[in-house]
């Protein structure tokens, strides 16, 4: 099955788990039932990753709890 997701008028949002400098910063797009679209904002004319909602919830918990990788 191909389902091709139309993000071209998404809102898209820096990720408060961003750092908020110039080269790591991670956006996301709200209002998309279910899913959580998720782009690279230094190439933002690029492809961005879809996860199922529960799926993210629980990898952005994972970082509050320090589970993420470390540098």
């Amino acid at each position: 099955m191909n389902r091709s997701l139309d993000l071209s008028t998404a809102v898209w949002r820096k990720s408060s788990y961003s750092d908020g400098g110039a080269s790591n910063c991670v956006e996301i797009a709200d209002g998309y039932p279910g899913i959580v679209p998720v782009r690279d904002s230094k190439n933002p004319q690029g492809p961005a990753l879809v996860f199922v909602a529960a799926s993210w919830t629980s990898f952005v918990k994972g970082l509050g709890l320090g589970e993420g990788p470390r540098p």
